[in-house]
């Protein structure tokens, strides 16, 4: 299980708090709603054990950074950027304490699902406003389903996401662990190269049939899905380049935007 980075925190993940949930296949549960919300400020480092559930949800944070896991592939979820969770996916989940993190669970019945693998989405004002509605104490028909309608209407996938996958081969292994362990690690295809001896083709290879990506572009992802975290955590956009591996801040803001779809500061601020 992968867990967010943190200032002053462990990454360890047997140093934080573990929650078990049941393994549930997509609808082997009735439920008695159509989108029911959830929310909860974690106090402590938190991960959720690997579960699934009877329904579709989507997991978003008010404040703060997570993860979810889907087997070799991480996403990151922020207050912009949410995911949506088919029924019977299984997947874990980390949060650092201070996250405030936001969920709404479809029942089957209400949608036909906007995808059947796990998809960002983007958290909208107009879906932030609408999901508030339905957790609003006494919303009764017709104006609950008025607004249920809505939600399905301006629920989409987004085009940005903030995922990774994790290759599993051994050639490229050492460099998984020393690049998610140290994102600001400067060695390059070459020295890697150099270090394995290997050639950068045969590196380049290894990383584009387990990833769909070259190195570079991989080294950028975990790069900005670790900046995603410091960002949330209060760091500084000029700390937060340094930790990160970019000799200045307007070159990691480039490379935040072409990932993520906003600069960093737009990223703080929303």
């Amino acid at each position: 299980m992968s867990v967010p980075p943190r200032a002053g925190g462990t990454t360890d993940p047997d140093a934080w708090e573990h929650r078990t949930l049941p393994i549930l296949a997509a609808g082997s549960v009735e439920v008695p709603f159509l989108i029911q919300g959830h929310q909860e400020l974690i106090e402590r480092d938190t991960i959720w054990d690997e579960h699934s559930h009877p329904v579709h949800e989507l997991l978003w944070n008010e404040r703060g950074a997570s993860s979810a896991t889907v087997g070799s592939r991480i996403w990151t979820i922020t207050p912009t950027l949410g995911l949506w969770m088919p029924a019977g996916t299984l997947h874990s989940g980390a949060m650092t304490a201070g996250t405030w993190f936001r969920s709404a669970f479809f029942a089957i019945r209400s949608t036909t699902t906007i995808a059947d693998t796990p998809v960002p989405v983007e958290i909208t004002p107009l879906l932030r406003l609408l999901l508030a509605r339905l957790g609003e104490p006494g919303l009764a028909d017709p104006s609950r389903a008025a607004t249920e309608t809505l939600v399905l209407d301006v629920l989409t996938p987004s085009r940005h996401e903030l995922s990774v996958h994790l290759p599993t081969a051994a050639l490229v292994r050492p460099i998984v662990d020393a690049v998610r362990a140290d994102p600001g690690d400067g060695r390059g295809l070459a020295d890697w190269a150099g270090e394995l001896r290997v050639s950068p083709r045969t590196l380049t290879r290894a990383f584009c049939a387990e990833t769909g990506s070259g190195f570079a572009r991989w080294v950028a992802t975990v790069r900005a899905q670790h900046a995603v975290a410091l960002l949330a955590g209060g760091w500084t956009v000029e700390d937060v380049a340094e930790q990160v591996g970019y000799r200045s801040a307007s070159a990691f803001g480039a490379a935040f935007r072409r990932t993520v779809g906003l600069t960093p500061g737009a990223f703080r601020a929303a």
